[in-house]
């Protein structure tokens, strides 16, 4: 069964209406909901945006079913050991909702601007590939160690890795649950599906729902305006129809999971609409059927 994950960055609304936004999706049969990881809004700096870990918190708080988790969370804010102690708490206080995504942080500027780090992108996979070392450790996944906390998380905290380069695949074959692709790289899921291992496929992809009472050019154009020209094949525009076809055909490539965003900010009435047709559809059309 396909699940279905809202991703929905934490930025221009406020806090409110993102516990309202996960309760709607939670509603409309989402398996999920997924947050970014970022000191300023990526490509809106003067944009707010809420802080990653207290917004997964409070959402986890205010929902009942919905998986928490982030696309993901930058390893280098965070010092592993304290970042284990964050999601033992959070997934013993969810209810063993919480999942870890954690990445190696992709946009250098801002690590640079706060002090953070100047490291280059090859340093900072080093640096992710030791702090999931750590994080097992502290999980006591590796052996006793001198990092064991305790204590130790009751059920299993499934690990998301991305990426695509050679390296990072290595990572994701050794440490992931989840492999998530983004959806410019959807082209390339044959030619990197056995380069995962065991790790279980998802992906990202940006959506301009065309929803009742909406033209496809009206929330073309208003997906561009607000994103910019440079989502290019990261946005997938369509109806109902449209939309549970082009999922229908990634899962029966063998993607797992959707992590969905919605260029409307996803508003209640666009999840419940979402939820009432292209779940169900997709849905439907994975049942196997007799001969």
């Amino acid at each position: 069964m396909v699940e279905w994950f809202l991703f929905l960055p934490q930025i221009r609304v406020p806090v409110a209406d993102i516990v309202e936004r996960a309760r709607a999706a939670e509603s409309a049969g989402f398996t999920g909901v997924a947050f970014m990881d970022h000191l300023l809004a990526p490509g809106a700096e003067q944009v707010p945006i809420w802080e990653a870990m207290t917004v997964a918190s409070w959402v986890a708080a205010r929902t009942d079913r919905l998986r928490i988790g982030h696309l993901v969370l930058c390893d280098a804010f965070r010092h592993p050991a304290v970042l284990a102690k964050q999601a033992v708490t959070l997934q013993e206080a969810s209810g063993g909702r919480f999942e870890l995504g954690l990445g190696s942080g992709s946009v250098p500027r801002e690590l640079v601007r706060f002090g953070i780090t100047g490291e280059r992108a090859a340093q900072r996979r080093e640096r992710l590939e030791r702090s999931l070392e750590v994080l097992t450790q502290c999980w006591g996944m590796a052996g006793a160690t001198e990092y064991v906390q305790a204590p130790q998380p009751a059920t299993p905290i499934p690990l998301v890795l991305g990426g695509v380069s050679a390296p990072m695949l290595e990572l994701v074959r050794k440490y992931a649950n989840w492999w998530n692709l983004p959806a410019p790289e959807i082209g390339r899921l044959p030619e990197l599906l056995p380069a995962v291992g065991g790790a279980r496929v998802s992906v990202q992809q940006m959506v301009g729902f065309v929803g009742r009472g909406r033209s496809a050019d009206e929330v073309y154009q208003q997906s561009t305006r607000r994103f910019g020209d440079h989502v290019g094949d990261g946005l997938r525009c369509g109806d109902a129809d449209e939309l549970a076809a082009y999922f229908t055909g990634l899962a029966r490539g063998g993607v797992e999971r959707f992590y969905v965003w919605f260029t409307d900010l996803a508003p209640p009435e666009t999840l419940a609409e979402f939820g009432e047709s292209v779940l169900p559809a997709v849905e439907r059309a994975l049942v196997p059927t007799g001969r």
